[in-house]
């Protein structure tokens, strides 16, 4: 480990923060991103379902973010045990990168670091899918208890104040789950850093670029955004 590798990982965190705060749904800008204006919607969704006695779609769709999430949990879960297969491997990796075009730095230990810090981010993305499916299952929950049409006719106030329940707590896990996502995103970034410290700051803003794009600049912003003033 070099200053230069130290420097790279700090710079790695730094942007991973950075554009944490970006894209977060409570920060208020001038040009909004694709994560607080699916925020509108999700609340557009649950509030639409009060007029409704029949909420088989509304189930469907709590159902299908559910099963995205724990898609994802597994997922996750299964790239931290590549990790640590490859740390129990890493001579027979040693052997394989010798034989590459290319000079990779670092030796065995900064090899192994380098795993280990690759398992870190993908055991932070595991507790956020992890997190966030158990809090789409609350949602269900408090969404199952939202009154039926005519009774929140009659105490608008109270079907009110359930609501914004639903639409805050599915924002929340909503936050978590586009969190763990976030971390999978960026590992793309940190497998730059088995070449040099300079790949890895290179890819490492590359993905931002491609991240940013896609929150502040895409089709599928201009989309979601078609009913929504900036």
């Amino acid at each position: 480990m070099t200053s230069t590798d130290y420097f790279a990982l700090v710079f790695f965190i730094a942007t991973w923060a950075f554009f944490n705060w970006l894209t977060s749904v409570d920060r208020t800008t001038s040009r909004i991103s694709i994560t607080r204006a699916m925020a509108v919607h999700r609340a557009r969704w649950i509030r639409n379902s009060m007029t409704r006695d029949l909420k088989m779609i509304d189930t469907q769709i709590m159902a299908g973010l559910q099963n995205g999430t724990g898609f994802f949990a597994s997922t996750s879960l299964f790239a931290l045990g590549g990790c640590f297969a490859l740390l129990g491997a890493t001579e027979q990796v040693e052997a394989i990168f010798r034989d590459l075009p290319i000079m990779l730095q670092g030796g065995r230990q900064g090899f192994e670091i380098k795993v280990g810090g690759l398992a870190v981010i993908f055991a932070y993305s595991f507790f956020k899918f992890g997190w966030s499916y158990r809090l789409f299952n609350y949602c269900t929950i408090l969404f199952g208890g939202l009154p039926m049409h005519g009774e929140s006719l009659k105490d608008p106030d109270s079907a009110q104040k359930a609501a914004d329940r639903v639409i805050r707590l599915n924002i929340i896990a909503a936050k978590h789950f586009n969190a763990g996502l976030r971390a999978i995103f960026l590992s793309i970034g940190y497998l730059g850093w088995f070449v040099n410290a300079y790949v890895f700051m290179s890819m490492t803003v590359f993905v931002f670029f491609v991240l940013i794009r896609r929150q502040f600049f895409s089709e599928a912003r201009e989309a979601i955004l078609r009913d929504i003033e900036e």
